[in-house]
């Protein structure tokens, strides 16, 4: 929403206008007098932040920064809302994700949701999940001329698709009253899988479904574009902005060529996106979404009406930790914040627990409320697209736009999304992609709180029922994409330090030798228990300050077999050497200094320090060597 100022009450008068050269003069004073200015770059490039897809957001966005004229809500190019009221009259939908293989269960578990806030139900279905013949079980007592229903079945579809219509028509609900997604996904199966021979079958079966939709069920889609997969193989905003339009078009062409017009065909469909903890870039993202789609319905000659995209906002899976999982509670809340502000149409809080298993009910209340409460007590739902207006969020929109219309381009000249699934061109993009964030990662450039910062070693792990797998994924399915998480590489380190909790009944264990009083030496303490127990290494300070001659007592008291010196570069200079020699006769398998060492580096090492710790090192590839040097397995 943009605020225009009142030309009755000029508040800036009394100040001189400000040009953004004055300000860019002031920075660069500030970043001289800080030792951060590089000389030669402008003070702007120099506080930017590279994020995927060549995008950098800058410090500083002014009225000169301009982008695509967004246009209206509910019009083209639907950036600003798919509707003219964009969510503002109901909010957004709420739906639950439901994956429990006893249709009993699950139907305790709906029943509990539609009576608590939930407004729509995501079932999955087939595979090792719950029967195609329990969904009648599952949606006993369920009013389905209320509540919308989402299947996701993966190559049962279609089997599902007729469970469900034969439902409706066993329960007299009138077809115009049928609400929800049949779930068809081809592509994203194959996305999944790795498996391609169906492909064209399963396409002309979701072609016909959609048909029979078109003709019977008004209310209901056949086909879901669903971005998961490409999300969750690492890709990023812009990869799966592309692979979502790509698959969008794919469709489009099946359906038309079954002789649905390109109006009928485009209301057929459904796009699924990740929404992720980074609030700016989804909220971005889904903006740019509907901006693409309706360039795609306009060059399809849609009518302009026919070009707004439909959104179902997912919660991030590849955000969500095993360690510490309460914190996936804040990561979900402005995940769903993003999503709403972006202008999502449905949005599914996953549960706090999702990468555990099957949730609990207390975490499936958690998950519904949070939406309930930005609705009803933030009021997030009352205002037409919120972001409308910010200089930096059009921008992005503008740019991440046209990042994912490049890569969208890219799949075409490649033979369309199938072909490029085959080929491996999107496997091999996408996993360019995560290799550069898992080393972001492994250096802690992006923290991941409770699990590579401020983890808790005492923490109670929590357990949960093992969830099936995605209808159609079975073991041994080589060809799919990859299924990836933030906190894979250090989730490996810390199974390792519980295999040793269980066969030794204690965690392999460092010594920080803190030099000095608690001023010079608490920063670099602090860092480095923070490094080692985020490996599952546990830390031993006792006594909290130590010297040359009482180092060697104190270690071989702590049942450590690695050691960190931790103190002031001063104090380095004056008692690192001695030290570090103590701690090697002492026995350390390993001696680390905390810090960059600078000029005294070669002085140390002499001395027995074998590494240095700081911040934008390894810390993956360091507690993995630490590791096994310790002959943790």
């Amino acid at each position: 929403m943009t605020v225009l100022p009142d030309p009755g009450l000029p508040l800036a008068d009394e100040f001189p206008d400000a040009s953004r050269e004055q300000w860019q003069r002031l920075v660069e004073g500030v970043l001289t007098k800080a030792g951060t200015a590089v000389p030669g770059t402008p003070a702007e490039e120099t506080l930017s932040t590279m994020l995927q897809d060549g995008i950098a957001t800058r410090p500083l966005y002014t009225a000169q920064d301009s982008a695509a004229d967004p246009g209206y809500p509910g019009f083209p190019p639907f950036t600003r809302a798919g509707r003219p009221e964009g969510t503002a009259g109901t909010g957004w939908d709420v739906r639950q994700r439901h994956a429990r293989p006893d249709p009993k269960r699950t139907n305790e578990a709906v029943l509990a949701d539609l009576e608590n806030g939930v407004t729509s139900l995501w079932l999955l279905v087939g595979g090792t999940g719950m029967p195609v013949s329990g969904i009648p079980a599952a949606l006993e007592g369920v009013y389905l001329d209320l509540a919308p229903v989402v299947l996701d079945a993966g190559p049962e579809f279609e089997a599902a698709a007729e469970e469900l219509l034969r439902l409706y028509g066993t329960r007299e609900v009138p077809a115009h009253s049928a609400l929800g997604n049949l779930g068809a996904d081809p592509l994203g199966l194959a996305a999944r899988t790795g498996r391609h021979s169906a492909l064209d079958a399963q396409s002309a079966a979701a072609a016909a479904l959609a048909a029979r939709c078109d003709r019977e069920y008004p209310g209901l889609r056949a086909l879901t574009v669903d971005a998961l997969p490409y999300h969750g193989a690492g890709a990023s905003a812009a990869q799966e902005l592309g692979c979502s339009i790509a698959t969008g078009v794919a469709y489009l062409r099946a359906l038309t060529a079954a002789g649905l017009s390109v109006d009928a065909a485009c209301a057929q469909l459904e796009f699924r996106y990740a929404a992720t903890a980074d609030q700016f870039l989804t909220i971005a993202k889904l903006r740019a979404a509907r901006r693409l789609w309706a360039r795609v319905a306009q060059a399809s000659g849609a009518a302009s009406t026919a070009g707004a995209q439909r959104q179902h906002a997912v919660t991030s899976p590849v955000m969500m930790t095993r360690r510490d999982p309460w914190v996936n509670m804040l990561r979900t809340t402005v995940a769903c914040v993003a999503a709403g502000v972006g202008g999502a149409d449905t949005v599914t809080v996953l549960p706090f627990d999702d990468a555990l298993g099957l949730p609990d009910d207390f975490a499936r209340r958690i998950a519904r409320n949070t939406s309930s409460i930005l609705m009803e007590e933030s009021h997030l739902a009352r205002v037409i697209d919120p972001a409308g207006g910010s200089w930096y969020v059009e921008q992005l929109t503008d740019e991440l736009a046209h990042a994912a219309w490049s890569w969208f381009q890219e799949i075409e000249r490649a033979g369309g999304q199938a072909a490029a699934l085959r080929s491996g061109l999107v496997a091999e993009r996408l996993s360019g992609t995560w290799e550069q964030r898992s080393a972001d990662l492994a250096h802690r450039r992006e923290p991941i709180t409770g699990v590579s910062e401020f983890p808790n070693l005492a923490e109670q792990s929590v357990q949960r029922e093992a969830a099936p797998a995605p209808a159609g994924v079975a073991e041994g399915d080589g060809g799919g994409l990859p299924t990836v998480r933030r906190d894979d590489a250090f989730e490996a380190l810390r199974a390792r330090s519980d295999a040793h909790l269980a066969a030794t009944g204690s965690r392999p264990r460092a010594f920080l030798a803190a030099l000095g009083p608690a001023a010079a030496h608490t920063a670099r303490a602090s860092f480095a228990a923070n490094l080692f127990q985020a490996g599952g290494i546990e830390t031993v300070q006792d006594p909290v300050t130590v010297d040359a001659a009482s180092v060697a007592e104190a270690f071989e008291r702590s049942g450590a077999t690695v050691a960190c010196l931790c103190s002031s570069d001063k104090l380095y200079a004056e008692q690192a050497v001695d030290t570090a020699a103590a701690l090697v006769s002492a026995g350390a398998l390993r001696v680390f200094l905390a810090g960059r060492p600078g000029e005294q580096r070669e002085t140390y090492l002499r001395a027995g320090v074998d590494e240095f710790v700081f911040a934008g090192g390894d810390a993956v590839a360091v507690l993995a060597s630490v590791l096994d040097r310790m002959g943790v397995a």
